[in-house]
């Protein structure tokens, strides 16, 4: 439940510091005394947009502090849990709006957005406002009505979730259905593509080594030469450089007895004969395994040719001939996929369709069975405000054929019959602005029975009814607040006298400014204050009398 709320420089408000109460509080006042600015203070620190007409004029800005209980609200107390933002059972909200129209927030000392605020304050509060019959014209507004009265939520989430899936199905579908020319002719230009490289057989790294290889066979008979050349010299001929190596290393050998500085370099000729003569046998070899193949020749030359011609008409380098062609490979297999196939991907909408049937189907039978309970309780409390022989239902009407949506297949419609022996007819259509405000107030009453939320606010919901009607509206309101914490802003003694607390909505006019203040009222003021409300010029003793009546009587 709400337990505090702290105003600085709000609307015509300088300065209010309120303790609630659980039970039902009313809060009364004069016309223009500024009843509803209460309630605008909370649905600003609860997420309501705003802009910088709520800040005081002459201040720089506007601060709002609500402190809520959540002791018995373990949603909310799970929801700050998630969010890293829980402290203790009590949970504080702080908005700040400049007069430049910037706004800051804080959840229990932390910064928060106003998305977050709204989400943490529909666990916690539900406004109801004197416009409310304005928007149970909308047929969205009366689906949405029945879905929270029978809390569908799992069912709606569980909805959209097939609808989703179904319209991505359908989507593609259409998509390839309009496009099946293209894309046909995708898969013919890809599976000629592929064929071509597949023809080619080409190996990863085949281009570098055929490189390699023409350049070794185009020039076999100049490296033959040299590799002869080079046996004759380094070995083979009278005076090669093996003979030369080999009759220096004998000289100095003789000599090195003689004097040791021979023995380093004697040590040193030997090594490179040996080197000579491993070069020497290396050249040997390369002759033996080079010889001229002009056929060959002729095969990696032609073997390039076809490499360079293919890789030109890709537009790429022959060495990515390779990647391409698996790149190719890769589209013409998603091409040729399920996602592509039109009878798998008809067999798969069907079942997405029949999935999301089902599910609507569910959340048909249980907006059914509620709007059949709310109904009869909306009957009834029409009875009970005036409206004898009125009766409501709600049509709602299931039609497989309907166009998929993501909130399901029916057509939801109020239905009324204001008095009796009347055909019922669409709230729509109901010409009475009084009529309406009565049968929203009965819809309001019998919702907010099954509303789990710890605090129900009621802003001027009771305009246009009075006598009677009107105390039943106040008992109906003290009842719901037995269980639960209920703010009424009212102008009906019948309704104020039967709340638990009453506080009282003054203007203070200054000499060069006018602000708005809060009066707790008891005893006698609370009968002064019924009075009041009760009309006439002068207050006479037996309004008084009528008052203090009217206040004995809840109890």
């Amino acid at each position: 439940m709400l337990s505090h709320i702290f105003l600085r420089d709000f609307a015509i408000i300088e300065t209010l510091d309120l303790e609630l109460e659980a039970g039902m509080t009313a809060l009364t006042g004069e016309t223009g005394a500024g009843k509803s600015i209460l309630i605008d203070a909370i649905g600003l620190v609860l997420g309501d947009r705003a802009d910088s007409g709520v800040v005081r004029h002459g201040a720089e800005k506007t601060e709002i502090t609500l402190t809520i209980d959540i002791s018995d609200t373990p949603n909310a107390l799970t929801w700050l849990q998630e969010n890293d933002l829980d402290e203790d059972e009590q949970c504080i909200l702080r908005r700040v709006i400049t007069s430049t129209g910037k706004s800051r927030a804080w959840i229990n000392g932390s910064p928060a957005n106003l998305s977050m605020l709204r989400q943490l304050g529909e666990q916690l509060v539900d406004i109801h406002g004197q416009h409310e019959h304005q928007s149970l014209m909308k047929k969205e507004m009366q689906r949405q009505l029945i879905d929270d009265y029978a809390d569908n939520s799992t069912l709606v989430s569980g909805l959209v979730a097939r609808y989703e899936a179904w319209k991505t199905l359908q989507d593609k579908l259409d998509q390839l259905q309009n496009q099946s020319s293209d894309h046909q002719a995708q898969i013919d230009l890809l599976s000629f593509q592929t064929q071509e490289l597949e023809a080619l057989q080409l190996v990863e790294g085949e281009y570098p080594q055929l490189d390699e290889e023409h350049s070794r066979l185009s020039n076999a008979g100049e490296l033959l030469q040299t590799a002869s050349s080079g046996v004759q010299q380094l070995y083979a001929e009278k005076h090669s450089v093996y003979s030369v190596l080999s009759s220096l290393i004998n000289e100095m050998s003789q000599l090195s007895s003689i004097d040791s500085a021979f023995n380093e370099p004697v040590a040193m000729l030997t090594e490179a004969q040996i080197q000579v003569e491993e070069v020497s046998s290396m050249m040997r070899h390369y002759q033996d395994s080079l010889e001229l193949d002009p056929q060959r020749l002729k095969f990696v030359e032609n073997r390039i040719a076809q490499l360079h011609q293919m890789s030109k008409k890709h537009m790429i380098s022959p060495e990515d001939l390779v990647v391409k062609y698996q790149t190719l490979c890769d589209s013409l297999s998603a091409l040729s996929g399920d996602d592509y196939d039109l009878d798998a991907l008809n067999e798969k909408l069907d079942k997405a369709k029949d999935s999301y049937l089902a599910q609507a189907e569910k959340l048909h039978k249980s907006r059914q069975k509620s709007a059949k309970q709310l109904g009869q309780g909306v009957s009834l409390a029409m009875q009970q405000l005036g409206m004898d022989g009125g009766v409501f239902e709600i049509k709602c009407a299931f039609d497989k054929a309907n166009k998929f949506t993501t909130h399901g297949l029916d057509d939801i419609e109020f239905q009324v019959s204001a008095n009796p022996g009347q055909p019922l007819k669409s709230l729509v259509k109901v010409a009475s602005g009084g009529e309406l405000s009565r049968i929203s107030l009965a819809i309001q009453m019998i919702a907010a029975q099954k509303v789990t939320l710890p605090a129900l606010i009621f802003d001027e919901v009771d305009t246009g009814i009075g006598g009677g009607t009107a105390e039943v509206v106040g008992q109906q309101l003290r009842k719901l607040g037995q269980n639960r914490q209920v703010l009424c802003v009212t102008h009906l003694p019948q309704v104020a006298s039967q709340a638990h607390q009453h506080y009282k909505v003054t203007k203070i006019k200054g000499e060069t400014s006018t602000s708005t203040g809060m009066l707790t009222l008891e005893n006698e003021d609370r009968v002064e204050e019924i009075a009041r409300m009760m009309g006439g010029i002068e207050i006479t003793e037996s309004t008084r009398a009528l008052a203090r009546e009217m206040l004995q009587s809840p109890e």
